[in-house]
């Protein structure tokens, strides 16, 4: 970031008295409410730290490292004595001075715009440190950052004197977002759309090759029928024989090759029916597996587009979102499912009719259930703890419904209730009561409003795949 904009915003910022609020709302990110209507945030990304403004920022996921709790302790509800850049360095200082149960106690936050050094420092009143985004070691630099060390100033610089005077600093922040995401989308889509790819292709390999179930049938059949045929002709057949010409129920001459290992020729029958019973399986089996297999791909190609439509950083990285390497049972578990983050809340998305039962069985009497209205849809929950979503949670979920549905562009109407409002009927079918209803569009774009509806007792959906 260039110092003559840091000083210029910092300049703005001293117009405020008070920090409200203050997280981290992403790994890099951290947010600031002050004077309880204006949000700023500060990216302290390496090689492109920045400051921006967004009124429809989504917060990622909540963080709890130590930084974070001394962060919000400090600084939360705090006011401000003293917003400056310093002497030399791009480095936003922020004094501030927070009453605790005891006594009031001074706290600094620097914003260290520093290259590949970008740094977030809190210390206190004798410049101690409290805690810092990155700790840094006094064997790799000079200036060691590590709690309850004195934080060395940094040396100055000489910064040319360039005009680059900000007109309208909000307007400047607004733009320095839309400017980034703009690019950020792009590669993000990019990047996204890749992995997915690679998944499909990964699963359509092993989709194409996958044996045929009629032909494992043929097979199964006509070793059944070389089997009886054997059975029948026991009388004409002597031990280790290794092959048998016969005339079949249809009176055709037929040439049976026997096994090898048989010492006898009802030995060899009984083999032969012990593999027409496991290709017969094998048949079943593959059948089941193409039909997995094939609902992942589905899923992914729904996927797919739904990152292709996709109009933001926020939501891209809510549709892969990054997640910690799970064991074997619980991904086998989860196989059905898909699980997706927004603003704290979890949503699920069954990939197919077992996983919508799977939802079904699994989600609390609490948890928020969605279905497209009057059409087969996957079944979407979103976990709650007795209290009632925000809208933005809502139009998310909705959208996931209709993304992953077998549906066209154009508009739908999605209905939503509690879990304990929805009855299993058979499979995935259920009947609800006391729901309300949210209109979404098939490209990806939800309304803003949430129409009540009236109690229907005879309401019913269906599952991912129509079976009424």
């Amino acid at each position: 970031m260039k110092r003559v904009h840091l000083v210029q915003i910092a300049s703005y910022l001293s117009n405020y008295k008070k920090i409200d609020l203050i997280e981290r709302v992403e790994d890099t990110i951290i947010k600031v409410l002050f004077d309880r209507k204006n949000f700023i945030f500060f990216d302290m990304k390496r090689g492109d730290s920045h400051i921006f403004k967004a009124d429809d920022y989504i917060k990622i996921k909540k963080y709890n490292a130590p930084f974070d709790v001394v962060l919000k302790k400090r600084f939360n509800n705090s006011k401000i004595e003293k917003i400056e850049v310093l002497k030399g360095n791009r480095i936003l200082k922020i004094l501030v001075n927070s009453s605790s149960r005891y006594k009031a106690q001074k706290s600094v936050l620097y914003f260290e715009f520093t290259g590949r050094n970008t740094n977030v420092i809190i210390v206190d009143e004798k410049n101690i440190v409290l805690e810092a985004y990155r700790h840094i070691d006094s064997h790799t630099s000079f200036r060691e950052v590590k709690v309850g060390v004195k934080l060395k100033e940094l040396p100055s610089r000489p910064f040319e004197a360039k005009e680059d005077f900000i007109e309208d600093v909000p307007s400047f922040l607004e733009n320095e977002y839309l400017k980034r995401q703009k690019r950020k989308v792009e590669f993000l889509k990019r990047r996204k759309i890749d992995i997915v790819e690679k998944k499909i292709k990964k699963l359509q390999n092993i989709y194409d090759l996958l044996e045929d179930e009629e032909d494992l049938l043929k097979k199964s059949r006509e070793l059944s029928l070389e089997a009886n045929l054997i059975l029948s002709n026991l009388h004409n057949m002597k031990n280790y024989q290794k092959e048998l010409i016969v005339i079949d129920f249809e009176g055709k001459k037929r040439k049976i090759r026997l096994c090898d290992n048989a010492k006898t020729p009802s030995m060899a029958a009984n083999e032969f029916f012990k593999r027409a019973k496991k290709l017969k399986q094998k048949a079943k089996f593959t059948y089941i597996e193409r039909d997995n297999i094939y609902s992942k791909i589905t899923f992914l190609k729904n996927l797919k587009s739904a990152i292709n439509n996709a109009q933001s950083v926020d939501e891209l990285n809510l549709y892969l979102p990054k997640q910690p390497k799970a064991n074997k049972k619980r991904a086998k578990a989860d196989a059905n499912i898909e699980t997706f983050f927004i603003e704290d809340y979890k949503i699920m998305v069954g990939k197919n009719e077992k996983g919508n039962i799977s939802l079904l069985k699994s989600a609390k009497m609490s948890d928020i259930w969605m279905h497209i209205k009057d059409m087969p849809s996957t079944h979407v929950i979103i976990k709650n703890e007795k209290k009632s979503p925000p809208i933005k949670v809502l139009e998310f979920a909705a959208k996931l419904c209709v993304q992953f549905s077998k549906t066209d562009n154009g508009s739908y109407l999605v209905d939503f209730t509690a879990r304990r409002n929805v009855k299993m009927r058979e499979g995935a079918k259920v009947n609800y009561v006391n729901f309300d209803t949210i209109k979404v569009k098939g490209d990806s774009h939800a309304d803003n409003t949430a129409r009540s509806h009236n109690l229907c007792k005879s309401k019913h959906a269906s599952g991912g795949i129509q079976t009424d």
